[in-house]
């Protein structure tokens, strides 16, 4: 860190944008410092012999073009432009590709590995459907490319980026992973943001989570589709999964029932949803067993979208990656594989699109004004949702909980 803030007082005095421009050079032979000085000792306390320290930075360099970097001596500013679908248009992280391409190889693959998914699901109570849409998700089953060295990027990323302190942590159980023989360093593979394998799990939860699902010793989840498998499950028990009870049902919500009663801390017993009006879209009662439970209402395009009530096995999901998009795509696929279910009910407005800056001037006027949006990000995320159902109310407007342009002039000040 002390190497880093010298280069960094040198770039101010030079003028950052052009220090910048000519000093990659510079800061490559920094980058190599910082892992000698202060990765090296990290590693070795953490039980990381030099061979495999040596081996795993053989010929790394800084990888300029991964996203979210801050060399030393730039600004870091919100981003504008949306590079994941969830920070947009929510309607568009369900592309009839993406969703038909999933379920049509989910149920392949559910009766290749019917054995392993029922073993998986046996030992840890987690549906096979659910497995397989991680896994789809993820990977598209093993299929898609995972073409980055783990290491280049974890040390890119700890070394400049705008979370370092935990890709550094990352970093050196990406390390630990090569000393235990799961995977040698020089052939370990991972995504832009340094999640590994088939499942996509960071080095830290692959130390607390891969298993062997084989049984030839080694927790590989690279190679092994079995292993795969028993990681995600594994998974997806150790953070609660609750075993007998589904990740949520499409519902209609009347206009009596207001979407700022959205959110995880604001669950109900699904039997009192439902005596406020709240129905399955299906027409079919909510199961006996799970009416007695709690359910949490999910509009994630606010009043422009599909509604839902769902379980605390959606938060489960959401563990997995932190979006509601995600987890929600997660159960959708999952049900089409096994039942065969078709679109949602409801259809996906036209909203979203906004700048993250749009956004994010947005929520600081909500924050001004008391609101708990949940930290001024630029993502329209359920507390942002509900802030802006309150303030909507507040304003007597009726609310449709979600940020529009229409907005701006009021709040993006």
């Amino acid at each position: 860190m002390v190497l880093r803030a010298l280069l960094l007082v040198s770039l101010l005095l030079g003028g950052a944008g052009s220090a910048l421009a000519q000093n990659r050079a510079a800061i490559e032979r920094q980058f190599q410092t910082w892992l000698r000085q202060e990765v090296w000792p990290q590693a070795r306390r953490a039980g990381v012999s030099r061979r495999t320290f040596n081996t795993a930075f053989d010929g790394v360099t800084l990888n300029w073009k991964l996203p979210d970097l801050v060399p030393p001596g730039a600004p870091v500013k919100t981003p504008k432009t949306q590079r994941q679908a969830e920070f947009g248009k929510p309607g568009k992280y369900f592309g009839r590709g993406a969703v038909d391409g999933a379920t049509a190889t989910g149920r392949q693959m559910a009766r290749r590995h019917k054995s392993s998914l029922t073993k998986v699901e046996r030992e840890t109570g987690v549906p096979g459907r659910i497995i397989l849409a991680i896994w789809g998700r993820e990977s598209a089953y093993g299929r898609a490319a995972i073409p980055h060295d783990a290491f280049q990027v974890l040390a890119t990323k700890g070394f400049m980026s705008t979370r370092a302190d935990y890709f550094s942590a990352e970093l050196i159980a990406a390390l630990q992973i090569a000393e235990a023989g799961h995977v040698p360093a020089h052939a370990m593979k991972s995504s832009w943001a340094g999640a590994l394998g088939q499942p996509q799990f960071m080095p830290t939860n692959f130390l607390q989570h891969a298993v062997d699902g084989d049984g030839d010793g080694r927790a590989d989840i690279w190679g092994s589709e079995a292993d795969t498998i028993a990681s995600i499950g594994t998974y997806l028990k150790r953070h609660g999964w609750q075993t007998g009870r589904d990740w949520g049902f499409e519902v209609s919500v009347p206009g009596s029932v207001s979407c700022t009663l959205e959110g995880p801390d604001q669950g109900r017993l699904i039997s009192d949803w439902e005596a406020m009006g709240i129905t399955r879209v299906s027409g079919r009662p909510f199961p006996e067993h799970e009416r007695s439970q709690q359910g949490y209402l999910l509009m994630p395009a606010g009043r422009y979208g599909p509604a839902f009530v769902v379980t605390p096995n959606f938060y489960v999901l959401k563990d997995y990656n932190m979006s509601d998009l995600y987890a929600l795509f997660v159960g959708h696929v999952g049900d089409r594989i096994q039942f065969g279910v078709g679109d949602f009910h409801a259809r996906w407005g036209s909203v979203g699109g906004l700048l993250r800056s749009d956004v994010a001037a947005m929520q600081r006027t909500l924050i001004g004004q008391g609101h708990d949006v949940g930290g001024a990000d630029g993502l329209a995320g359920y507390k942002t949702r509900r802030s802006i159902g309150r303030w909507q109310e507040a304003m007597g407007q009726p609310p449709t909980c979600f940020p529009d342009p229409a907005m701006k002039a009021a709040l993006a000040r």
